[in-house]
């Protein structure tokens, strides 16, 4: 399972248990312990605005049962994209800043790439997103098409364990096997709606 994989009980102390969490990913990541608790605080406190604001900061921590005993029209979408269940159950049972964390994350790790085709490759804007999408996962509501189309389009959050671990199993038994079928794919999106099919995520 993936680092972000576990599920916390009590909402009364998130704050805590996603510093646990995140302050040690951050010194991983080469920051001192002082920068680690700064960052995490910076972004706790966005994703605890974002919530506010959109009003789901106190959704039950059971939504994922709820939308399955419903079993809703939104589900049906997903399931179309791959999403099983137990996926349902991971994403949407979890608290929402849980969630609003795993993503701003993810957009830390894309705007370091994004930074670095800027200034060392010097690509255009254009050119270093189409390499991010190339390399990372893109989420979000898989009817967008905002800015990309077909394969290349978001894909559902709740597949994110899954994903995670395949990423994590490809690195460690064919990595250049892996990494020519990135750079031959179109996103890495499309790379990973192709392995859905096949059945190897």
């Amino acid at each position: 399972m993936g680092i972000f994989s576990k599920l916390f009980g009590s909402s009364a102390d998130i704050d805590k248990q996603l510093e646990d969490q995140y302050v040690p990913v951050f010194q991983m990541m080469g920051m001192s312990l002082s920068q680690a608790k700064s960052t995490f605080h910076d972004m706790f406190k966005l994703a605890k605005e974002e919530a506010q604001a959109e009003g789901t900061l106190n959704l039950p921590q059971n939504l994922g049962d709820i939308l399955l005993k419903k079993n809703s029209v939104i589900l049906a979408k997903r399931r179309k994209e791959g999403v099983r269940d137990e996926d349902i159950r991971w994403w949407m049972n979890r608290h929402e800043l849980d969630r609003k964390m795993m993503i701003k994350f993810d957009d830390i790790s894309k705007l370091g790439l994004f930074k670095k085709l800027l200034e060392e490759n010097h690509l255009s804007d254009e050119e270093a997103m189409k390499e991010v999408r190339k390399w990372f996962p893109d989420y979000g509501d898989p009817e967008d098409t905002t800015y990309t189309a077909g394969d290349d389009r978001p894909l559902p959050f709740e597949l994110k364990d899954r994903i995670n671990i395949y990423i994590q199993k490809r690195y460690q038994t064919d990595p250049d096997q892996y990494k020519r079928e990135i750079e031959e794919s179109s996103s890495f999106n499309a790379l990973i709606r192709r392995e859905i099919k096949k059945g190897n995520i």
